[in-house]
């Protein structure tokens, strides 16, 4: 049964004390495969010295450099910034040029979970998602890719750091973006909202508190922001394609080809989310009260 909204906070505490399988039932629509919200297992951070630790090292190197760019001056950083909660503050981002894409930069929090990459899920894994934004013109505007590795090789700092991740050979397209993906893998932290679904009951307010439960309830956000990852990985139309007007992006569609996609878009986690704003892929929504 459902708790009551208006219950005083020290008694919706204690509906909320014990561990995630004893709250209140969801509000869940038929068809959802809910999962119940969880904290999050994070994957570890290699070991000091091992390989993995060098290819993760060499990743954020390379997240950071401009040089994978055809001008030689946007990294992957100039879209996802750590100090942005890995994305740019814009509600659509500015790539070669200062061309404006037609998307926001997603956070990359949870980019290493397995959930489908970019906003029309295009790619399933890290490695193919690290290629799109080099080859794409409004991005880094990489005409050939093949292009990239020569550029790397030729920097005397980068083919000892290649060898020390990846073993002997060259430096290749492959190796730069398993490098990356290696990086991006560890860009979550834990949270306050971790703690509290481990058993810290105060790790949240009495607001905020109230907010979950209403999440969970009458909101009825709990239908497509679940399980430890806080989304269910799949698309939803919410009615922001713009369709046959001058924003239109189909979204999707785009990938699929299916009439049942158009203006469908990824579930983003909600990991971390006061951090990255503006929110949805037009970037439309600047603030947290808007969404």
């Amino acid at each position: 049964m459902t708790a009551p909204l208006r219950l005083a906070p020290e008694d919706l505490r204690a509906v909320y004390a014990g561990p995630p399988e004893t709250w209140p039932a969801p509000e869940i629509d038929p068809g959802v495969a809910y999962v119940e919200l969880a904290p999050r297992s994070l994957p570890p951070r290699p070991a000091p010295g091992s390989a993995a630790e060098a290819r993760r090292a060499l990743g954020e190197r390379l997240f950071a450099d401009p040089v994978l760019s055809a001008s030689g001056q946007i990294a992957c950083d100039s879209c996802h910034n750590r100090r942005l909660g890995w994305g740019d503050g814009l509600p659509r981002s500015l790539g070669h040029g200062r061309q404006e894409g037609p998307r926001n930069a997603p956070a990359l929090f949870a980019a290493g979970a397995g959930l489908p990459l970019f906003w029309d899920g295009r790619a399933a894994m890290l490695e193919a998602q690290a290629l799109g934004p080099m080859a794409n013109p409004v991005e880094m505007a990489n005409a050939d890719l093949g292009a990239i590795a020569p550029r790397i090789a030729a920097d005397p700092a980068y083919p000892p750091l290649f060898e020390a991740a990846f073993g002997p050979g060259p430096v290749t397209l492959d190796r730069i973006a398993a490098a990356l993906a290696a990086f991006q893998t560890h860009l979550d932290r834990p949270t306050r909202f971790d703690r509290f679904l481990a058993g810290d009951s105060r790790a949240l307010g009495d607001l905020e508190l109230r907010g979950l439960h209403l999440f969970r309830t009458r909101a009825r956000c709990a239908n497509c922001h679940f399980g430890p990852l806080l989304s269910d990985g799949a698309f939803h139309d919410l009615g922001l394609s713009f369709l046959g007007r001058g924003r239109e992006d189909l979204g999707r569609y785009a990938v699929t080809g299916l009439p049942e996609d158009a203006g469908r878009f990824r579930t983003p986690s909600l990991r971390h989310v006061a951090r990255s704003a503006p929110y949805m892929h037009n970037g439309i929504f600047p603030h947290l009260p808007g969404v």
